[in-house]
């Protein structure tokens, strides 16, 4: 009987150290689900020129905000510094996390980050943290470039 007992335990402590062996499952995020985890944090925050907190963001702040959050990278805090960041990418050729550049009126450039199907991610001056439509007629005609930061 002790015998069968010692000779359980024993099975039992080698099952149990086997299982503890097994690497685990790396849970990795997409640049869109990492991004749109950022947009809810953020949603709604109003824009406050030169704001860079959740107390306000402007354009660049979000997007700068938005890239440490995400992925610990430190962008450029104005919306032409960040337009030499990076390498250029053409417009049909957006991924996740590419930044979109517009130039809507002739006195300011405005940044946001692309999330896929046409969608993207800024602080808008009227709504504060939102997403947008690139196909609307006001960022179609105003759009400028994109950079794509993330490799």
């Amino acid at each position: 009987m002790r015998k069968l007992l010692l000779l359980s335990f024993t099975v039992f402590l080698f099952l149990s150290a086997c299982g503890s062996h097994k690497k685990p499952v790396a849970k990795t995020s997409s640049p869109k689900q990492k991004f749109e985890r950022v947009y809810q944090k953020y949603k709604g925050v109003k824009y406050r020129y030169g704001g860079t907190t959740s107390r306000g963001f402007d354009c660049s702040g979000f997007v700068q905000r938005a890239f440490m959050d995400a992925y610990k990278i430190s962008l450029p805090r104005t919306t032409k510094t960040m337009m030499k960041a990076g390498k250029r990418v053409s417009k049909q050729d957006l991924k996740a996390g590419d930044l979109v550049f517009f130039h809507p009126t002739r006195k300011y450039y405005h940044v946001g980050i692309y999330l896929g199907n046409g969608i993207f991610i800024h602080a808008s001056t009227s709504k504060g943290v939102m997403k947008s439509k690139m196909d609307l007629k006001y960022w179609r005609r105003s759009f400028v470039k994109a950079r794509r930061i993330l490799k």
